[in-house]
């Protein structure tokens, strides 16, 4: 008899074949936000849960899962929406799905990088609006990237994987993380053993690192200030690792040049004055937007589930 699997949210084709091929699965049909109420609920009936990143799981919604719930995968690199302490505590195994994401958030990284840097946005809206006077050797005019130097917070899969594909457009890499890595990952990147030490050489600065208290609105005035005039920051980690007011004030300031943004604090509400500020170029989250990406994420999460019910150590476990 097979086991049930809830999953708390529509996923690739693929993904789901895999799922009902090995499972009894309970789909969220209409693919609504499921509160943690329902989560609870629906898991009354099932075997294991599969969540994404947006599933707030906190000590509270955790702790009101049935008794009988030992497997919770997530569809996602990221656990900041899961109190694993709680779930060790419960006993719940926690897995996640960490290598699907590394090229194509790497990928918009890049694009946040190059499309801040010549404008791309604005050129767009010129187009859009219908508003496009015609070509000016003043129009739109940005920067380019070669020779300038890249900063890059947080020098992990994503991190490395942005650096490799920036040096193709021949940019100076810089990073800063808890420890240096080894020659062979590095590549030629130069190591700083200080954020401050980063920020005081990044032209271009790109946020890889994880959302944690010591990363949380990290990047304000302070860090800012710490940078040479009008640089181009690219966020693809976490929202809340920026602090809206201060990078808001610092674009209208001129301080910070641009910033490419896809990921953001409370989303989907954003800060409003994003909105209205020009030199920004925002996406919707879109890191893992590749079926390649969110195939394999699907396929790590189930793998996850797969060995938990063999009583094997989840390949990607967080608890």
């Amino acid at each position: 008899m097979k086991k049930r699997l809830l999953i708390t949210r529509r996923l690739p084709s693929a993904v789901e074949e895999r799922a009902h091929r090995d499972y009894e699965v309970v789909l969220n049909e209409d693919d609504h936000q499921m509160t943690p109420e329902e989560i609870a609920e629906k898991a009354r009936d099932v075997d294991a849960v599969m969540i994404t990143i947006t599933d707030k799981m906190p000590e509270a919604a955790v702790m009101a899962l049935p008794e009988h719930i030992k497997i919770m995968s997530t569809f996602s690199i990221g656990f900041d929406h899961i109190d694993l302490n709680a779930a060790k505590a419960r006993g719940i195994k926690i897995g996640n799905a960490p290598h699907g994401v590394t090229v194509a958030t790497a990928e918009i990284a890049m694009l946040l990088l190059l499309g801040s840097a010549r404008r791309a946005s604005e050129g767009e809206h010129m187009i859009r609006t219908k508003s496009w006077p015609g070509w000016a050797p003043l129009q739109l005019v940005g920067r380019r990237l070669d020779n300038k130097k890249l900063g890059i917070f947080g020098f992990g899969k994503i991190g490395r994987a942005l650096a490799q594909r920036a040096r193709g457009f021949d940019m100076e890499i810089h990073y800063h993380d808890i420890v240096r890595v080894s020659p062979e990952l590095e590549q030629g990147a130069i190591y700083h053993d200080t954020l401050d030490s980063l920020l005081a050489v990044s032209e271009f600065f790109s946020i890889n690192a994880p959302s944690t208290p010591e990363t949380r609105y990290f990047f304000n005035k302070d860090a800012i200030e710490k940078m040479p005039q009008g640089a181009i920051v690219a966020n693809t980690a976490r929202g809340d690792l920026v602090k809206d007011e201060d990078v808001i004030a610092a674009l209208k300031s001129g301080r910070l040049g641009y910033a490419g943004l896809d990921v953001f604090a409370g989303e989907p509400k954003i800060n409003e004055a994003y909105y209205g500020l020009e030199n920004t170029f925002l996406l919707p989250h879109l890191g893992s937007a590749a079926i390649e990406a969110r195939n394999q994420m699907g396929f790590e999460a189930l793998d996850n589930i797969d060995a938990a019910f063999a009583g094997k150590e989840m390949p990607f476990a967080l608890t």
